[in-house]
């Protein structure tokens, strides 16, 4: 257990700062002190579109106004189109569609990027607790690292969505004469996570084989004082009979 305490500690600390920057993601929209009020996806210039704000910033349950101020309802898998009404006018060319206000590609990439964000997190709370036995042995940093992948796994997916998501709307904004840009601190934090993440399976993984190179050395170590044992009875009986 001493062995392994290291390492499960530091992959422990790694999740639960992974699952920090996860929830910063989650709870922007809810408060308007900082960092909430600054985590945003993307911040675009709406004016002029049928039910949106003048300024509209898309977090992962809302569609809010700047500052992440007079945010609508929270919405489930939040469609990109949520920010104005289903046929709005003045939607921006190659956003616009009847998918929730907008084509289907966009209502696609947004979906399934917040569901398997939502996974990531799921997934990466289990880690999070399977840490602990990380601390205890080679079967702990097993199973640490076997649910950690698949956190890991949901992440990539979730985070480049996501990423591909706001980057497309944000050239599309710029192309129609708006402007627009990307959330410093909401794709920190999205990126962020992941890389924690991924450290925290290295961790999870070391242990394991640090485990396996204790295991063979304990074994080689029993091999040669055997070995050498044998030799010196067998060198002990032929001195008696010489």
């Amino acid at each position: 257990m001493a062995k392994n305490a290291p390492l499960g500690l530091v992959g422990l600390v790694l999740m639960g700062a992974s699952l920090l920057f996860l929830f910063f993601i989650i709870l922007a929209g809810v408060s308007t002190k900082t960092p909430f009020n600054k985590t945003y996806f993307l911040q675009a210039d709406t004016s002029g579109i049928d039910g949106a704000h003048d300024i509209s910033q898309w977090t992962f349950f809302y569609v809010c106004g700047e500052g992440n101020t007079d945010c609508g309802g929270a919405k489930a898998a939040l469609p990109f189109g949520q920010a104005w009404n289903q046929d709005a006018k003045n939607v921006p060319e190659g956003i616009a569609g009847s998918h929730h206000g907008t084509s289907n590609k966009y209502y696609l990439l947004s979906r399934f990027g917040w569901v398997f964000l939502l996974l990531a997190l799921f997934f990466g709370a289990l880690t999070f607790f399977s840490s602990f036995l990380a601390c205890c042995g080679r079967l702990g940093s097993a199973i640490a690292t076997f649910v950690s992948f698949f956190a890991l796994l949901c992440h990539a997916v979730a985070s480049s969505l996501l990423t591909a998501l706001y980057a497309l709307a944000q050239k599309k904004f710029e192309a129609d004469g708006r402007q627009a840009r990307l959330g410093r601190y909401g794709l920190g934090f999205l990126w962020g996570s992941f890389a924690a993440l991924l450290l925290s399976v290295v961790v999870f993984s070391a242990g394991i084989k640090k485990s396996d190179n204790s295991g063979n050395a304990s074994r080689g170590g029993r091999f040669w004082r055997s070995k050498s044992n044998r030799s010196y009875e067998g060198r002990r009986v032929k001195d008696d009979y010489s």
